[in-house]
């Protein structure tokens, strides 16, 4: 089976706890996981579409981890969906629909509990409904959008048993995308 591409966008990775913790455990099997850190790689944002486009043809299994950033993705991370995700390759009249049937799933630290996260919680919608517009997108070029995983709390409640578990759960999620 082909490495899963696990596409990390995270504008200040030193200072993460669970997105570090998330890539030393996947750094533990090079053989299933292949990282691709895009603020590493971009700093100056400047991204080179082909190179990108390749790099998503060349894996049948995509995760893309980021923080949540004010109930969405991170600047750089809209950015590189509305350069790279181009007319005339992943959809369009006559696309070859590049990502079609290709396994996608987004993982998520977001800084507040899961319980304000409900309808009944702060803030009156679960991260799936914040994340409904990745799902429309994956699903408009033709990708298997899978699910979300998170990590919730993590400005109050991130504790080093806490996010040991998580990781541990982190592969589990991705080995779930894995095996369809």
């Amino acid at each position: 089976m082909k490495q899963t591409l696990v596409v990390v966008i995270h504008s200040d990775l030193e200072n993460s706890l669970i997105n570090q913790r998330w890539i030393e455990e996947l750094n533990k099997y090079p053989e299933k996981y292949k990282i691709h850190d895009l603020h590493k790689r971009y700093p100056d944002e400047k991204i080179d579409v082909e190179k990108e486009q390749q790099l998503l043809e060349a894996h049948d299994q995509i995760v893309f981890q980021f923080p949540l950033y004010w109930f969405n993705c991170p600047p750089l991370f809209k950015k590189w969906l509305d350069v790279v995700l181009t007319h005339g390759w992943a959809y369009g009249k006559g696309s070859p629909y590049k990502l079609n049937n290709k396994k996608i799933a987004l993982s998520i630290t977001a800084g507040i509990n899961e319980e304000d996260y409900q309808a009944s919680g702060r803030y009156k919608y679960t991260l799936k409904q914040l994340t409904a517009p990745f799902e429309i997108t994956f699903n408009y070029v033709k990708a298997d959008y899978r699910s979300v995983f998170a990590f919730y709390g993590a400005e109050h409640h991130a504790t080093s048993d806490r996010i040991e578990r998580n990781a541990q759960d982190y592969i589990s999620f991705i080995e779930g995308v894995r095996r369809g």
